[in-house]
């Protein structure tokens, strides 16, 4: 398996209502089949009915990603500054989000914030200079490993 994520797929009560909360934040969707698909720089995010999810996935729709209680699946947002992180908050907040951790200094020096969408899934908008992005967005993950020394 090649180490990428092609499509995250949130399962949401109400299509209409998610579409338009993305495209509040200026995201543009295309929908077929009852299903909403965004281009999300090499990746896809795409909104999906939760109890056609759960079945596609073959679980109960209070197992499925986003039933009762945290989902188990955050998704992370990377902007080149600590203001588009407090921008990106407030946006989302106009746009119907709540805010669940404002922008902030993490203890290993980034700045964070999380908002949640309508369906309960949470955002991370984070500033992290240690994580570099190219000029399309695209996120660079640097080598992790401790200095030998």
């Amino acid at each position: 398996m090649e180490q990428r994520i092609s499509l995250i797929t949130l399962g949401v009560r109400d299509l209409a209502r998610s579409r338009a909360f993305y495209e509040a934040l200026g995201w543009r969707g295309q929908e077929v089949q009852e299903t909403v698909f965004f281009q999300a720089g090499g990746q896809g995010l795409v909104l999906w009915g939760r109890e056609k999810l759960a079945a596609d996935c073959g679980v109960e729709p209070a197992e499925a990603p986003g039933g009762p209680g945290f989902g188990g699946i955050a998704l992370a947002h990377n902007v080149r500054s600590a203001a588009e992180v407090d921008d990106l908050l407030d946006t989302a907040r106009r746009a119907g989000a709540r805010i669940t951790k404002p922008g902030t200094l993490s203890e290993l020096g980034f700045y964070t914030g999380v908002f949640l969408d309508p369906d309960g899934h949470a955002w991370e908008v984070a500033h992290n200079p240690g994580f570099p992005l190219s000029a399309d967005g695209a996120l660079t993950i640097p080598d992790l490993t401790p200095d030998e020394g």
